[in-house]
């Protein structure tokens, strides 16, 4: 099972994803590290990335989560994936921009989305007081702009960010022992 740990910047992901990490004994792989050096530097700027940008990106997260999948791993992953299409691309590659493709593929009964889900208010504060991040806390707004929650059908669970962690974390043990049943 893979859990993509998504939302906007300064939302958690990484906090969530190392302690889910450290409490399920699954790797965990921070996106951001997966970010070629441009987009990074873009960022730093104050400048939004574009779908173009992001793409290679998301390609590689995509190799990631095949490369566990086809190990039979368990795994998380933190990925902004604001997009559907982001999403998309994560679970099915290049496939998911082919001129080809239609519009929704299926999702994977394998990898799941974990939505961390705050006000801008909040998470604005939460971006403003942290450092030593390449993402200014300005280009929030960009992200809450393009953001497209997760439907019914994206195997997601929205997890609300005002909750504390340990109660985060107890949701998801839950979603993984519901998945077993």
């Amino acid at each position: 099972m893979i859990y993509v740990i998504m939302g906007v910047s300064g939302c958690g992901k990484t906090s969530l994803g190392t302690f889910l990490s450290e409490r399920l004994g699954w790797p965990f792989y921070e996106g951001d590290n997966f970010h070629p050096q441009e987009n990074i530097e873009k960022m730093a700027r104050g400048e939004p990335l574009t779908d173009q940008d992001r793409l290679p990106w998301l390609l590689r997260l995509h190799e990631v989560i095949e490369r566990e999948r086809s190990s039979g791993s368990d795994a998380l992953l933190a990925c902004s994936a604001l997009k559907r299409l982001y999403r998309q691309i994560l679970l099915h590659g290049a496939t998911a921009v082919a001129p080809t493709s239609s519009a929704s593929l299926p999702s994977s009964p394998e990898v799941f989305f974990l939505y961390l889900h705050g006000d801008y208010d909040l998470i604005h504060q939460r971006m403003v007081a942290r450092q030593g991040h390449y993402m200014k806390a300005d280009l929030l707004r960009s992200q809450f702009d393009i953001l497209e929650p997760p439907s019914d059908e994206e195997n997601a669970l929205t997890l609300d960010i005002r909750k504390s962690r340990n109660e985060m974390i107890l949701e998801v043990e839950k979603h993984i022992e519901s998945l077993k049943l």
